[in-house]
């Protein structure tokens, strides 16, 4: 069984399902990625499985253990960390005292965890005493994505980490999520950047009205004649 195994989600906001029997799968160490169309619903299933929305149907688990119930604060200490698409840092707040905001359900010593952030994104360091509220884009993703690993997560989820970012920004962050897959996390992340995402991704998963219409290796999905054309511009 695959460490994350979403099967078969099915729900919505109170009215007509935005996603219907979608399953997305991801292993310790490697990078899946969902992609689709605006609107195909790959945000709602990111919160599905971060608990931040009930299913009508289908499940969740983690490392064989059904969290399908659980809220999004009892995730967390089981292995979750999500890193939000917008608002996702504490702009009153430097980026030490960020960082620390993740590590707030630890009882352990926190600074190797810190240091091994600093390691992953330098500038955090050079700008750990300024406010995350006085940082560039990139930057304040980067921030995002410290703070979650300051979790010590075994599954980041990542909702559009490259929005309104500048290309090298992209490749940049994406560089480092490799980084992160490569130390045993398992990285599920939406992303609009479609062809930049799956070039990195070990697994990918298209949606498309809330359904998985394509599931392979990123690799096989770039090859796919139809997935080029109808979702990656030719």
């Amino acid at each position: 069984m695959s460490y994350l195994a979403a099967t078969h989600m099915t729900c919505g906001y109170g009215g007509a399902n935005i996603i219907e029997d979608c399953s997305i799968t991801v292993e310790r160490g490697e990078v899946a990625v969902v992609v689709g169309p605006n609107g195909a619903g790959k945000s709602t299933a990111m919160k599905a499985i971060f608990g931040m929305l009930n299913l009508t149907e289908g499940s969740v688990l983690l490392d064989g253990q059904d969290i399908t119930h659980l809220p999004p604060q009892d995730r967390v200490p089981k292995g979750m960390a999500m890193v939000p698409q917008n608002r996702n840092v504490f702009v009153l707040m430097t980026v030490q005292e960020n960082l620390e905001m993740g590590a707030f359900i630890r009882e352990d010593n926190i600074a190797p965890t810190m240091e091994q952030v600093y390691e992953l994104f330098p500038v955090l360091y050079e700008k750990r005493y300024q406010l995350a509220g006085e940082l560039s884009g990139g930057q304040r993703q980067q921030v995002a994505v410290g703070r979650a690993l300051m979790t010590q997560p075994k599954l980041l989820m990542l909702d559009e980490p490259t929005a309104g970012v500048s290309p090298i920004v992209m490749d940049d962050l994406f560089d480092r999520i490799i980084e992160v897959a490569r130390t045993g996390i398992a990285i599920l992340m939406v992303e609009q950047n479609a062809r930049q995402a799956l070039e990195i991704a070990d697994q990918g998963f298209v949606l498309v009205q809330g359904q998985n219409r394509f599931t392979d290796t990123g690799e096989a999905l770039l090859a796919n004649a139809e997935v080029r054309r109808s979702f990656l511009g030719g």
